[in-house]
């Protein structure tokens, strides 16, 4: 039950340390002596909430107490609908998922759907017990063991390779191009799900700091650029998806084309990619070293790539090729556009974290106009 007990005023002591006094009706109540921790946890809406560190370790309020949660599966459940909630459960931090069945039959018709989602998409997610009628999951990898940042990086980096691999695909006659890609692209969704998992985990304690934020607002930066590199292998996804396409009807002779592809425009294709991913890897640096500078620096590039596409494009509409080949150049010219926009996202999200660093909280005595 809430209790009011008043308010304190803060007090400053020394040159930078701040000090406000415990209710002692609270204290005493929570035999708080000379010596005894207290641990902070700061909320969403920036309220603070103290806790002696005895109550912390000693009643439940463990860090390390693991989350339950159980769902009941009827017969007429759809296998798909029990595979997003249970990836929801995931999302948002249960560590061990029991899932009850009606019967055996009931737990047959959906093994496999729960199989498959603890073997590719749930990163860190085991089956440690089944019976005829329960099926227990949890998820056994350590936040500390794999850290945001770290999953970021790893989440852009198959990215770009899914990006590169497509543009390679346009010449190659191999047909496993097309795994690859779905590979990379289930590799990048689990780690996605993996970051909004411990981005909510750190959200729920006010443990920003651990995470290198200066403030609770920075997680939603976090959350649009893990959006933004999983919707660069969903691109990559597609766009392979339509050349496979385009190479099958051609194998089966369903369609015949007149031209091969221009070599010239490929050219220009592969550069401009690599310039996107170069610019997209040091939009990142700059989020993660927090450079304001450099961020910038990416924002005023963004006029220049736009050029770029804009003259390949012109390019493809010249060379009047076959409408086919046209298309999918203009998918993957496309998803390239996109790559440009998730940079200049990436150096926004970085200028807004760190401009209150780089802006001075005083007018400048000394500051002399011209």
């Amino acid at each position: 039950m809430e209790r009011d007990l008043g308010s304190r005023k803060v007090q400053r002591v020394g040159r930078g340390s701040y000090v406000i006094s415990l209710p002692k009706e609270w204290v005493q109540m929570m035999k708080i002596g000379r010596g005894d921790e207290i641990i902070f946890r700061v909320q969403d809406d920036g309220s603070t909430i103290l806790i002696p560190r005895k109550i912390f370790e000693g009643h439940g309020i463990k860090e390390s107490k693991l989350r339950e949660k159980w769902g009941y599966v009827k017969p007429e459940d759809n296998p798909a609908s029990l595979a997003r909630k249970i990836t929801s459960l995931y999302v948002v931090g249960a560590d061990i998922v029991h899932l009850q069945f009606k019967d055996k039959m009931c737990l047959q018709k959906h093994r496999s759907t729960i199989n498959d989602l603890v073997k590719n998409i749930l990163l860190g997610a085991e089956i440690i017990d089944e019976s005829e009628n329960e099926i227990t999951i949890q998820i056994l990898i350590n936040h500390l063991n794999l850290p945001v940042e770290m999953a970021l990086r790893r989440m852009a980096i198959l990215a770009l390779a899914a990006n590169k691999e497509v543009i390679s695909a346009l010449k190659s006659e191999e047909e496993y191009f097309i795994k690859n890609i779905s590979d990379l692209y289930n590799d990048v969704n689990r780690l996605n799900l993996y970051v909004i998992r411990q981005l909510k985990y750190y959200l729920e304690r006010g443990l920003f700091k651990d995470l290198g934020f200066k403030s609770i607002k920075e997680f939603l930066g976090y959350r649009i650029v893990a959006n933004d590199i999983r919707n660069i292998v969903n691109n990559a996804l597609h766009v392979s998806n339509n050349i496979a396409l385009l190479k099958k009807l051609i194998k089966n002779k369903t369609l015949l084309l007149n031209e091969t592809l221009d070599e010239e425009l490929y050219t220009q294709i592969i550069n401009f990619c690599s310039l996107m991913h170069q610019t997209f890897e040091a939009s990142l640096r700059t989020l993660f070293k927090r450079d304001y500078d450099e961020a910038d620096k990416i924002l005023s590039k963004m006029e220049e790539y736009s050029s770029i596409e804009r003259n390949i494009t012109m390019m493809i509409l010249a060379k009047k090729m076959d409408p086919n080949i046209a298309l999918v150049l203009g998918l993957i010219l496309d998803a390239l556009r996109r790559i440009i926009e998730y940079c200049r996202n990436i150096a926004e999200i970085t200028l807004n974290r760190t401009v209150e660093e780089v802006a001075l909280s005083y007018p400048r005595l000394n500051y002399e106009r011209d």
